[in-house]
């Protein structure tokens, strides 16, 4: 039987809170929740509906429900979320620009970026509530949050400080009008200077730490996206590439750049941090160990970050330098390159 939310509203908490896009096909809900909750299993999604715990539009289902366009779905369970619970902590900010509706934080790598799953201190957000007071909540109740990195990934986000530019700026990615450049380093040499990656990415069936694209008819099991690559640099067995963000979904470049060959360099999570290009001999492979050590994580950073201020309508635009750790890498390689009987 369908329960409405409104009635025992007081009893539950929000875990979960999506809103389908415009062009969402009928999906059922198991599969849509799939996409978008990271830890979840379509079993544990599953018994969450048949205990009631899934709503579209305030109203219980099962399910077999199948999720259209606008359906605003809630997960609401009997407890509060662990990492609902926020603690200021007094971390450092690097902080490239501030006014009274937002700031741009230059995130180093290793910082989680909100609280989840395995990581409830330590984040940007704890960071965020200790320095600055009454940030806006975003959709999933993430204080001042408008986008966000990868652990691992280095560079530039924007932060909301009022209601008002949380809803601007959230808008603006949305509507892809915000720009978002990274830098990045992958295994192979790319064969186009340039060219456009369109992929839907979702979670893969077979390892749930990793996302990966969707083709044909299991197209609806991801969410559209669109990365633009140029060539900034060839080094025999790496590329370092430029890549340009249509879309933001989770682990995007990682995900595209895989998909066409170029797994990124040192990425645990999806193979880089094996040798995927190269010689057999002992040298290179010292050579690669070595480089690991340098960049003992994977090589992508948030380099540029424009947008429209909320209030001046003005069009702002950072640049960050590249870290040390990704200048070292591409140094050596730099170096490899010269000196390889290749060039």
């Amino acid at each position: 039987m369908e329960n409405n939310f409104d009635q025992d509203q007081d009893e539950l908490y929000e875990h979960h809170h999506f809103t389908a896009a415009k062009g969402q096909e009928p999906l059922r809900i198991d599969k849509f929740l799939m996409n978008f909750i990271e830890s979840a299993t379509r079993s544990k999604i599953q018994q969450a509906a048949k205990d009631g715990n899934i709503y579209v539009n305030n109203i219980s289902v099962k399910q077999n429900y199948k999720v259209k366009a606008f359906d605003e779905v809630k997960v609401l369970l009997s407890y509060p979320p662990y990492e609902s619970q926020l603690i200021p902590e007094n971390i450092p900010l690097d902080i490239v620009y501030e006014d009274d509706a937002l700031l741009v934080v230059n995130k180093p790598a290793g910082m989680v970026v909100h609280p989840g799953h395995g990581n409830y201190s330590g984040t940007l957000i704890n960071a965020l509530i200790y320095h600055f007071e009454n940030l806006p909540n975003n959709s999933s109740q993430r204080p001042g949050l408008v986008h966000r990195i990868d652990k691992e990934t280095s560079g530039l986000l924007v932060v909301a400080k009022t209601e008002a530019a949380m809803q601007h700026l959230t808008n603006q990615f949305f509507h892809k009008t915000s720009q978002r450049e990274y830098v990045a380093m992958v295994w192979g040499n790319v064969e186009n200077n340039e060219g456009t990656i369109d992929g839907n990415i979702g979670r893969s069936p077979k390892n749930r730490m990793q996302n990966i694209v969707f083709e044909g008819d299991d197209a609806e099991f991801g969410k559209p996206a669109v990365t633009h690559y140029k060539v900034i640099e060839r080094f025999t067995y790496v590329t370092l590439v430029s890549c340009k963000l249509e879309t933001g979904r989770t682990h995007q470049i990682r995900v595209h750049l895989k998909y066409i060959g170029h797994t990124l360099f040192n990425d645990e999570r999806y193979g880089g941090n094996k040798i995927l290009k190269g010689t057999a001999f002992s040298k290179y492979k010292q050579f690669i160990d070595n480089c690991f050590k340098v960049l003992p994580r994977q090589a992508l950073h948030a380099k540029t970050l424009g947008f429209e201020h909320p209030e001046t309508k003005q069009w702002m635009q950072f640049d960050s330098p590249i870290p040390q750790d990704i200048q070292e890498c591409i140094a050596k390689w730099r170096n490899y390159a010269k000196h390889s009987k290749q060039y």
